[in-house]
């Protein structure tokens, strides 16, 4: 894909701003968050390009944005957020992504690396047998078509009900892991067909559930209230999204909003921005639809919860409880929002779109868990399996400058196929054995196409975020095992 040649004006340190009147059909201006050390990777392909056609969709309040992730997607970028006024603009199912609440998932323990280490193989085999993964993977549990519909409305409450998670963990997680707006009717056969089998299953790609440590604490305080304050603590991350169920959804709702353009006589630049009215038949079918997708992927990422507890259990000889093992926090980087924000001295109800991008709410915000009201939201943001991922807090300036946004992880530098051709698998599993990180995968394919040289450096991308002013970087793991479909 060529380098992207288009007009940028340098705003400040950590933002670049595609001017609106780079196309005639722009709404607003486009802005990239990326220092001067990261912007020729953002420039490689033509993801600028789909910032700027944001900027030209109805409805869309502030500016077209990109964090310090992004790369080219679906339509909209990796690493894009967008609002749309709520009564004149619109939705996008590309705009959120094919793979609906993808999201991160952090647990803490009271366990340090000498804990485990003699224990690490056995456990991270445990995990692969419990949590099934790969391409096509199914849960292990059995679900009957009522248990599915409740699924989609009730979320994480339907897997504590059923013994699947302790009481306090919905406290814990975006959304308390439900968006109530789910409409099982909305959603078609298919959708139901491939997602019945796959509840508690972490899929392939760049899914991933990985044993880590804490390496550095960088802000003591924050890093008390979130559980995760002593440097070689265990925890666990857990990364996967609706699956099948999901991508389906967005499947059928994207081949409908295509013809939405149509009948309502929306331009576009990019058919692959195909959106209808959010007060529309067509984009209130597929809010409801996206809800019960979102709803699936928390219930998914619960179970996988269950079972790594239990997998811990197994192993070491002591109940989760003993071993401390509450989840930190769960947010979701794919997926749509009602929130109220400030835009231009006026409150506005949007409806963010968040495409590879994460939630960054400050201190006190109502959203936030109480348990975290004084530090603010957590935001979780994975790297590659051979470095490191990181831990922060939302910060008040992301309310004013990217609807209390912020990045989803490092960011792919390198297509799957690329990295297929540069990478072998073996020798990617010897370089991690060597930095003492044992992987157990489910394919050879899954190893090269998420080899660590295929991604972005996520320090880079974080001091980005943190200069930015999108978030405070609190903690930093390293991995120690890793799970891989």
């Amino acid at each position: 894909m060529p380098e992207w040649k288009g007009p940028l004006k340098q705003l400040d340190e950590f933002r670049y701003e595609i001017p609106k009147s780079y196309k005639p059909t722009m709404r607003t201006d486009g802005l990239l968050f990326v220092d001067s050390k990261m912007l020729p990777s953002v420039l490689q392909d033509q993801a600028p390009e789909q910032v700027a056609n944001v900027a030209t969709m109805p409805g869309i309040i502030g500016n077209a944005m990109a964090m310090p992730d992004i790369h080219w997607g679906y339509g909209f970028p990796i690493g894009g957020v967008a609002a749309f006024d709520i009564n004149d603009g619109v939705i996008s199912p590309g705009g959120i992504g094919y793979d609906i609440n993808c999201g991160v998932r952090l647990i803490r323990t009271d366990l340090e690396e000498r804990d485990i280490r003699p224990n690490l193989k056995e456990l991270v085999d445990t995990m692969f047998v419990n949590v099934p993964s790969g391409v096509g993977s199914e849960g292990k549990v059995s679900l009957s078509r009522s248990d599915l519909e409740k699924i989609m409305t009730e979320g994480v409450r339907w897997a504590v009900d059923h013994g699947y998670g302790w009481s306090d963990d919905v406290d814990r997680i975006e959304a308390r892991g439900c968006l109530p707006d789910a409409d099982p009717s909305k959603v078609g056969p298919k959708p139901r067909e491939r997602g019945i089998d796959q509840v508690g299953s972490l899929g392939a790609g760049n899914h991933f559930l990985e044993i880590q440590k804490v390496d550095k604490v960088y802000d003591e305080r924050a890093a008390k209230a979130l559980g995760i304050d002593r440097v070689g603590q265990v925890c666990i991350m857990i990364h996967t999204g609706s699956r099948g169920f999901g991508h389906q959804i967005a499947t059928d709702y994207i081949r409908i909003h295509e013809d939405a353009v149509d009948k309502y006589k929306i331009a576009l630049p990019d058919r692959q921005l195909a959106c209808a009215p959010i007060s529309s038949s067509e984009g209130q079918n597929y809010w409801r639809a996206m809800c019960c997708g979102a709803n699936f992927a928390w219930t998914n990422r619960q179970l996988i919860t269950h079972w790594t507890r239990e997998s811990f259990q197994k192993v070491l000889g002591r109940s989760a409880a003993q071993l401390g093992m509450e989840i930190v926090y769960d947010v979701c980087h794919n997926i749509g929002k009602i929130e109220e924000h400030d835009v231009g001295g006026q409150r506005h109800k949007v409806l963010v779109h968040r495409k590879g991008a994460t939630r960054a709410f400050p201190p006190g915000h109502p959203e936030s868990p109480a348990k975290y009201k004084d530090v603010g939201q957590p935001v979780l943001i994975p790297g590659d399996m051979g470095t490191c991922s990181f831990v922060l807090v939302g910060l008040p300036t992301a309310m004013t400058v990217s609807f209390g946004s912020s990045c989803h992880g490092a960011g792919r530098q390198m297509s799957r196929a690329a990295a297929t051709r540069k990478y072998r698998a073996n020798e990617v599993a010897t370089a991690l054995a060597g930095k003492g990180i044992y992987l157990h995968a489910a394919s050879k394919a899954g190893i090269v196409e998420e080899a660590p040289g295929a991604y972005k450096n996520v320090e880079d991308v974080v001091r980005v975020a943190e200069g930015a002013g999108l978030t405070k970087v609190v903690a930093r793991v390293v991995p120690l095992g890793v799970v891989k479909g």
